[in-house]
């Protein structure tokens, strides 16, 4: 049976080689991939030959790229931007050689959480960002992260509102918004739901933040992935997100980004892949069997 949303995942959480991750989804019935590395090598790295062979091993697969999943603005605001710029173009080539539009992106991250004194600075990279993206007709979908610009609700939207392009839009994750304090659908939908083009799947309880220094001295990482659970077991509301995605007739994709190697540490990164799936096809199902 089709799924009711296209899925897609993260699949270098499955294997490092790109080929199995493309075994592992096809064996699953995941007819897309978000391509973030392949073979250990981040996909701003790989190159052109390794782009090319990864073009044709998905091709040959008949599996489409959800998105280039880069790390474009995952950096010190205060770094090079230049570099970042440079990372930002590597990602547009990705994109056209994968055949798809979207490139994941994010908002730099803000020193001791100070997003008022780098808004302006922010803005005016990410606007650069947009800019770059339009002249090839690619699209940015930008990541709430924690200690980024963007990493609540409200600075998610006054980014893509600022811009104000219509190649910046929002990759909405409720596990991102959970563990920095807020409720993904009461809070954050309301004011994203218009500019959501690309959506994340994982879930998470929150995170005990007493004592953890803002960036850049960031909350241990070992923190934040213990809290991801499967889809539907944390307080990500995904339940209720889903019959948003629905009322507002959203065709984009689901993508699956497990996280899930601390939590279910037991069993093998397959096994935690089929784990995540079955969360959110279970979700899904009784997304389309209650609608509300």
């Amino acid at each position: 049976m089709a799924d009711h949303w296209p899925i897609s995942a993260l699949g270098d959480e499955i294997a490092p080689g790109l080929e199995e991750q493309i075994a592992v989804l096809h064996d699953q019935g995941v007819g897309a991939l978000e391509l973030r590395s392949a073979w250990g090598i981040n996909v701003v790295d790989l190159g052109s030959e390794r782009l090319e062979l990864a073009a044709r091993l998905l091709r040959a697969a008949g599996m489409s790229v959800s998105a280039v999943g880069s790390p474009v603005g995952k950096a010190d605001i205060e770094g090079d931007f230049d570099a970042e710029l440079s990372r930002l173009r590597a990602a547009m080539d990705a994109a056209q050689r994968l055949q798809t539009r979207r490139i994941r992106v994010f908002s730099f991250f803000i020193p001791n959480g100070r997003h008022a004194a780098f808004r302006d600075e922010v803005l005016r990279r990410m606007s650069a960002f947009a800019k770059e993206a339009a002249s090839q007709d690619l699209l940015l979908v930008h990541e709430n992260e924690s200690y980024v610009y963007g990493d609540d609700a409200v600075h998610c939207r006054d980014l893509v509102e600022s811009v104000g392009s219509p190649a910046l839009q929002i990759a909405f994750d409720p596990a991102n918004f959970v563990q920095v304090g807020v409720r993904p659908f009461d809070e954050a939908w309301p004011l994203l739901a218009q500019h959501v083009v690309h959506f994340h799947v994982k879930d998470a309880v929150r995170v005990d933040r007493d004592g953890v220094e803002p960036y850049p001295a960031h909350a241990p990482e070992e923190r934040l992935m213990a809290s991801v659970r499967p889809a539907g077991e944390g307080e990500g509301q995904l339940a209720d997100l889903l019959h948003a995605l629905e009322r507002q007739d959203y065709r984009g994709f689901l993508v699956i980004e497990p996280h899930l190697q601390m939590r279910l540490h037991e069993i093998d990164a397959t096994e935690r892949f089929a784990v995540a799936l079955s969360a959110l096809r279970g979700l899904v199902g009784e997304t389309v069997a209650s609608p509300h």
